[in-house]
């Protein structure tokens, strides 16, 4: 679910760019690969946890397990999403300069997702940890965009269809930022049983475009 997760939101903000309405449609009906693989999950957790009574640690990586896959079938809800948007949009009204600030949401939104899932496979509490502190960054970005935006629509009225797509295509990579911090929390839930504060921090944490380098 993973892999499909991370394809799917490449391919979102490939599409977005080049506004390639095939592809679109493919990661469209990627979505419902990732339906069938949580529900499929579900049921064998469910399962396990009847025919087994598991407890203390090996219940929490089941409980882990069901959580993270929600989190992935949502992050692939979300880059669909996107991808529904292009198949809208008329290739007449792109602005290239109105998706720079997306490209650079997506940037980090990429790294959150991979770090995020690299942290559950390693059983990485503290990488999990600095994935959470880092979901303000993109908060910030977002902000960004939407100012942006705002003003790429009042100075010429034929901007507001275009920009206001973007829109919902920033909130859209925002909420795949969420999905991966739920995924970090979960990983610390999974190796310590701690739960992490329900408020996360505000304001952008670093500098830096994220948590690790980027290339």
């Amino acid at each position: 679910m993973g892999g499909i997760a991370e394809k799917m939101l490449s391919d979102a903000m490939e599409l977005l760019v080049n506004f390639d309405t095939d592809l679109a449609r493919a990661t469209v009906n990627h979505d419902l690969r990732l339906d069938l693989l949580e529900r499929h999950i579900q049921e064998e957790a469910i399962l396990t946890i009847a025919r087994r009574q598991p407890m203390a640690v090996d219940l929490r990586e089941i409980i882990a397990t069901i959580r993270i896959a929600a989190n992935l079938e949502r992050v692939g809800d979300l880059a669909k999403n996107i991808a529904k948007r292009v198949i809208k949009i008329s290739p007449g009204l792109c602005i290239p300069r109105c998706i720079i600030g997306l490209r650079s949401m997506h940037e980090l939104a990429a790294v959150l997702l991979k770090d995020a899932l690299d942290a559950y496979a390693q059983r990485d509490a503290e990488r999990a940890r600095d994935i959470w502190m880092h979901d303000a960054d993109l908060d910030a970005l977002e902000d960004s965009v939407f100012r942006d935006l705002l003003t790429f629509m009042m100075e010429d009225p034929r901007n507001i269809s275009f920009c206001t797509h973007l829109l919902f295509c920033s909130k859209n990579i925002e909420r795949i930022g969420d999905h991966s911090t739920n995924i970090a929390e979960t990983v610390v839930y999974l190796v310590t049983g701690e739960t992490l504060p329900m408020e996360r921090p505000k304001g952008r944490t670093s500098t830096s475009v994220s948590p690790t380098t980027v290339v």
